[in-house]
């Protein structure tokens, strides 16, 4: 036969046997001491034993009380360890980024600044490779990486982009000139292929599009290739310089050129609830890129 019990009960047997007073459970729960009396009462009486020994100026465990209490304490850890997993910690608002798995890496390494300035917001990110049009998430601040000639009017610009070569620092010694670009293995990033053709077109190259046996679908990884000495890539600087801020063994080896890109901020129908703190990671958004 089960026990019927209460949460609430073994939440105020749990306060109480801890710090041997009703009254001081009543204060770390928030409940009157009367209610935590009676839920222990309630305890008691379902579990047809006697969990504490009452005295008029002192409170102490029965045998069976110390024994209940070592479960119960672990019953309510895994419980809160359970639901924070699952859920995540409990926050006024939060709000969902989603952005490249690149962008995500480059944020994460100073959104400090913005949990610090909001201290009762929670920030999941999330990522957008290969976004379906089916994809119902709810989203608060969506940012995408665009054509500068876009004509799309929900569009707010975070900023321009350029691109860079970048090569393992053990090999960086081979790359004296754009030409040399020409003699390595490209890898080569789903959905920016074109980041090859785009940078040697700016010195008058052609880029032969049959060359290259590694092929990713993020710029995160094609870094990591990059670090491990298996090609070179072109990746937008902003990423590839916060890669080398974060250890990354990896160099760049060309200057700078347009990208004719630009990253934006998609002007979604928001929640009620988050739309002010949306709006904030926005204006803060803008304030670092």
């Amino acid at each position: 036969m089960r026990h019927n019990l209460n949460l609430n009960w073994l939440r105020s047997f749990e306060a109480a046997a801890r710090l041997l007073s009703f009254t001081a459970a009543s204060r770390e729960i928030g409940l009157t001491q009367a209610a935590v009396s009676q839920h222990i009462k309630a305890l008691e009486a379902q579990l047809d034993a006697k969990l504490f020994l009452r005295r008029p100026k002192s409170l102490q465990l029965t045998d069976a009380g110390k024994a209940y209490l070592s479960t119960v304490r672990e019953a309510l850890d895994m419980l809160e360890m359970s639901a924070t997993g699952l859920f995540g910690p409990r926050r006024t608002r939060t709000i969902t980024v989603r952005a490249s798995m690149a962008f995500i890496m480059w944020l994460s390494a100073r959104l400090d600044d913005f949990l610090i300035s909001h201290p009762d917001t929670g920030v999941k990110m999330v990522t957008s490779i290969w976004k379906s049009p089916s994809d119902e998430q709810p989203v608060d601040v969506d940012i995408i990486l665009a054509s500068q000639e876009n004509t799309r009017t929900d569009l707010k610009l975070l900023s321009s982009e350029m691109l860079v070569p970048i090569s393992s620092i053990r090999l960086s010694q081979t790359i004296k000139s754009p030409d040399d670009l020409l003699c390595q293995s490209p890898i080569h990033i789903m959905g920016f292929d074109d980041h090859w053709a785009r940078y040697l077109s700016a010195y008058g190259l052609k880029f032969d599009n049959s060359v290259g046996r590694l092929i990713t679908d993020t710029s995160t990884a094609a870094i990591e290739m990059v670090a491990a000495g298996l090609g070179y890539a072109v990746v937008i600087e902003r990423f590839a310089r916060q890669a080398i801020r974060s250890g990354q063994k990896i160099r760049i080896v060309g200057e700078p050129k347009e990208l004719g890109q630009a990253h934006y901020l998609v002007q979604t129908e928001r929640r009620d609830a988050v739309h002010t703190t949306a709006t904030e990671f926005e204006a803060w958004l803008s304030r670092k890129v």
